[in-house]
C-alpha cells in the first residue's frame, strides 16, 4: 500500500497537471472557436507547442490579428491520436496550437516573440508542472520563410538565457485537432483546479507582457 503522503502527492499532481482531470461537463455550454470572417487565401498559419494547449490557445486567441487558434496535436506520426494517448507520453505528438493569423495585422515575428516570452524554451520535455515529450517546446514551420525567421529570432535571443534554447524546429507535416471539449477550455472551465492555478496566471502574464496586442 502506498504511503498517505504518496497518495496525496498523486492526487494533487492529477489536479494541477494538464492531463490530470480533463472532463467535459455536459452542463457547460461550449464557446465556439472564432471564425476567420475573410478570404482564407489572405491568412497564414503558424503552429507552436509551448506546453498545455489550454493556455496556449487562449493566449493566441487574445492577440489582435489572430483569427483562430485551435488546440491539437503536431509532430507525431501515429494515426488518430487521442488526448489520453498523447498524454501518456508514448507518442511523438506535442500538445500544440494552430494559429490562423492575418499578416497585415500581426507579423510572424511578433507571434514568435509571444511564443518565446510565454514559456521557458530551455527546459526539455517540460512546461511548468507538466512533464513529458508531449509538452516540449516546438515550432512547426509552414514554409522556408517561417523557418528562417525562427532561426534568426532564436540566434537573436539566445544570449538572454542562462541555458541553451532547446526548442525543436521542425517542418509542419500535419495537425490533428483536439477533441471538441478542449475548445476554449480556459473560458469554459474557470474553476477547474489546473485552469485556476496554472492557466489563469499564464494568461494574465501574457496580458501584462503584451498589453498592446490584446484585443
Amino acid at each position: 500500500m502506498l504511503p498517505i503522503a504518496a497518495i496525496l502527492g498523486v492526487t494533487i499532481f492529477s489536479m494541477i497537471s494538464c492531463n490530470g482531470s480533463a472532463k467535459l461537463d455536459p452542463a457547460v455550454q461550449l464557446s465556439p472557436a472564432p471564425t476567420a470572417g475573410q478570404d482564407d487565401s489572405t491568412l497564414q498559419h503558424a503552429t507552436f507547442a509551448l506546453g498545455c494547449f489550454w493556455h496556449s490557445q487562449e493566449i493566441f486567441l487574445e492577440i489582435k490579428g489572430v483569427k483562430n487558434a485551435l488546440p491539437g496535436y503536431a509532430g507525431g506520426t501515429e494515426p488518430d491520436p487521442s488526448y489520453e494517448m498523447v498524454g501518456s507520453g508514448s507518442t511523438r505528438y506535442a500538445e500544440s496550437v494552430d494559429v490562423t493569423f492575418d499578416p497585415t495585422q500581426i507579423s510572424y515575428r511578433k507571434l514568435l516573440q509571444v511564443f518565446f516570452a510565454e514559456h521557458d524554451p530551455t527546459t526539455p520535455d517540460r512546461a511548468g508542472p507538466d512533464e513529458g515529450p508531449q509538452y516540449r517546446s516546438a515550432i512547426f514551420y509552414h514554409n522556408a520563410e517561417q523557418k528562417q525567421e525562427a532561426e534568426s529570432y532564436i540566434r537573436e535571443i539566445a544570449g538572454k538565457y542562462s541555458s541553451p534554447i532547446i526548442t525543436q524546429l521542425a517542418p509542419f507535416t500535419s495537425f490533428v485537432r483536439a477533441e471538441d471539449y478542449h475548445l476554449r477550455y480556459f473560458r469554459n472551465h474557470p474553476d477547474q483546479p489546473y485552469i485556476a492555478g496554472v492557466t489563469k496566471p499564464e494568461v494574465e502574464k501574457f496580458r501584462k507582457d503584451f498589453p498592446e496586442l490584446v484585443k
